[in-house]
């Protein structure tokens, strides 16, 4: 069997699907003043999307794109978007490099073991289990990079999570669990140790 007749279908087949990065840099050019040039936010509120696995980024957007995860500044932002179009954004915020804050170090003890231990005691199950130990996520489990996202985006997340605000995917039913059982001082640490994860 000659196998090289199999490797251009074989290719075409992985292309399927994937987003063009420069086409994504294109359509992402209304995304900066929000989520910065590269795609590293200035503003602590606003995800950075630097680095983020496509699977978890595509999924989001067409949520966002639906209503279903509803977040009034992203109103009509995605509006005429198609399929590809999102597939393509998703590949050029992939294809950059997130950038790490600093955790502060009066928390860092406590995130450490949220992080990489959870909390026996409450059922709360390590961090890692998910989004990996160095928080790249689980692209194709379509769990999310968190390394270096913003203290107040992940505090803000785990609290709407807490209270059920946050419950747009199969993976919000398992964060409303865990971030139920978490305080306000375990959320503040662990948002700032995930800030600085590397």
């Amino acid at each position: 069997m000659d196998l090289r007749k199999l490797t251009i279908p074989f290719f075409a087949i992985l292309l399927l699907g994937l987003g063009n990065i420069q086409s994504g840099k294109e359509k992402a050019e209304t995304c900066i003043a929000c989520h910065g040039e590269d795609g590293n936010s200035v503003v602590g509120l606003w995800p950075s999307l630097a680095g983020q696995n496509t699977n978890y980024l595509k999924k989001q957007l067409r949520l966002i794109q639906s209503g279903e995860r509803p977040i009034p500044v992203m109103n009509g932002q995605l509006d005429g978007y198609d399929d590809q179009d999102l597939e393509d954004m998703a590949a050029y915020y992939a294809s950059k490099k997130n950038k790490i804050g600093e955790a502060s170090a009066d928390l860092v003890e406590q995130g450490f073991k949220l992080y990489y231990a959870g909390s026996l005691e409450k059922g709360i199950p390590a961090c890692t289990a998910c989004h990996s130990p160095r928080g790249r996520g689980n692209s194709p489990a379509g769990y999310p990079l968190l390394s270096g996202q913003k203290t107040e985006y992940i505090s803000k997340t785990l609290k709407d999570y807490r209270v059920g605000d946050r419950q747009d995917s199969e993976q919000s039913e398992i964060m409303v669990s865990i971030a139920y059982k978490l305080d306000d001082k375990e959320i503040e640490a662990l948002a700032s140790f995930i800030n600085g994860l590397y």
